[in-house]
This record gives C-alpha cells, structure tokens and sequence, in this order.
C-alpha cells in the first residue's frame, strides 16, 4: 500500500496514523506534506479534544524513508526546502495545534519518530519500544530546528548520545530520562492509550487548548533558531544563529552524506 497518513475522527477523538508498511512507517517526503495538512485541519475544528497518534502495525516510525534521499539531498537549495518547508512545515504544524496530543509508540520510534514523538503531549509507549537517531551512520546532522526541538524534549544529554553515538535507548530508559510519560507491557498499550484518549476528552477542553497556548509559549523551540527573534532581543547570539541557519545545508554535497546514504542502500557498513 502506498506511504500515506491516514486520518479519522471518532467523535470528538482524532486518529492520526503513520502507514507506510514495507518501511516500518518511515517518513517520506509526501507524508510529511500530509502531516501538516492534517494537523492544520486539525487546528480549525473545535469539536475535537484529542488526537491520538499511531504507527501503523508494530512500529511508531522508523525514521525518514532513504530510498527517496538521493533525489532531493545532494543539492543545498533542495535539502533546506525538505527540512526547513516538508519536516519542519509538519512539526511546527504539530506544534501550533491547540488540540491535546497523544502518542501510542510502538516498535521502532526513530529519527523523524522522535520528532513526531517530541511534538505530542502524553507519550505512550509499549515496552519493547526502541528510541534514537542514528543519522550519523548516514552521514548527515540533524536540521537546526529539528535539534533544538528534539533536545528540549529528550534532554541534551539523550540527544548527545543520540547524534554523537548513534545510541538506541528502550523504553523504559527513556521513561527514566523523562521521555515518556508512560511504559506498559505491549499487550496493554493500545488499552492504555485509549483510556488516556478518553480521560483528556472528558476535561474542560477549552481549557485545555489554553493550556496548550501558554505552554507553548514558553517553551518555544523555534525561538533558538529564530533570527528576527533573536535581533528583536538584542540578543549577542543573533549573528552565530543568523550565520548557523544559513549555512546549516551546505553539507548537501559532501562525500560524508553521499557515502552514508550509500551504504545503506547497497546494504553495507559505511567508510568514513
């Protein structure tokens, strides 16, 4: 079946899932396209008062889908266009939604699983859940944005380990770093989740979204990448955030990048 998101809404619930089967629900470029739509539709309905955000099967994500990376990746221009308009157009989208959001993680929550995860409110997830971002074996960093939101909501240390390691964490680790709000064996989960989906849709769902509002607002990760903010505060670091956004994609063309991407589609280790 074709990489999609698939989007319902059980009365007053939103079901959001990441179905992209033959790739463990990695994200390719359209379903980051159509995440954000979704989620901006989201935004404007005021009967909802939860979404609840799934993988498909048995994983969350398992990343970004690499079979399409060599048509878009090794030209600067294109590379910010997928970060800076696809990835980060649906996690900011995310984000702006004043909706509760909930994750049921399952199996593989990688890379672009992460992100997604870190977007959501309540995170679920199943015991045998595996967390990371080993963009590294890649070849690539993570997108200024991306990082800022990912270390904000895994901790610098995690996100360290995560991006300079390529560290794999379970569950229940990441449960002890404060990742997650809740880990269950994974027969219980989707039990869990809907229970939890339910308790949120009973409460004062305007006051939720007002939660949502100031919580947002101040806990802004944008605002570490944001230059006219930074300038609008006299902030010292304006110009090292103004020179890191633009030139945080000229890797694009790397030996580095073209080597890691490589590797994985030719199914060997990766020479650096």
């Amino acid at each position: 079946m074709p990489a999609r998101i698939e989007f319902h809404q059980d009365q007053a619930v939103a079901h959001v899932t990441l179905r992209y089967p033959k790739r463990f629900n990695a994200m390719s470029r359209g379903m980051w396209r159509e995440l954000r739509s979704v989620f901006e539709c989201i935004q404007t309905q005021p009967d909802l008062r939860c979404v609840l955000v799934q993988g498909h099967g048995a994983h969350f994500c398992a990343g970004g889908d690499i079979s399409e990376y060599a048509s878009f990746r090794y030209e600067e221009s294109s590379l910010r266009a997928f970060h800076e308009e696809d990835v980060w157009g649906a996690l900011n989208a995310m984000l702006a939604c004043d909706v509760p959001i909930v994750a049921q993680i399952s199996g593989n929550c990688m890379g672009a699983g992460v992100e997604i995860a870190s977007c959501c409110d309540v995170r679920l997830a199943a015991e045998s859940a595996q967390f990371g971002a080993p963009i590294a074996r890649l070849g690539f960093p993570m997108a200024p944005r991306e990082l800022a939101l990912v270390g904000r909501e895994v901790g610098l240390v995690t996100a360290r380990q995560m991006l300079l390691e390529a560290a794999v964490f379970s569950a229940p680790e990441m449960l002890q770093r404060g990742f997650l709000s809740r880990v269950v064996a994974d027969v219980d989960l989707p039990t869990l989740a809907h229970a939890t989906v339910q308790r949120i849709s009973s409460l004062a769902p305007q006051a939720a979204r007002l939660n949502k509002q100031t919580l947002r607002a101040l806990n802004r990760p944008p605002a570490l990448m944001d230059k006219a903010q930074a300038a609008m505060n006299n902030d010292a670091n304006a110009d090292a955030l103004s020179g890191l956004m633009a030139s945080a994609y000229r890797y694009a063309a790397s030996p580095e990048q073209r080597e890691g991407i490589s590797a994985f589609l030719e199914k060997r280790p990766p020479v650096f």
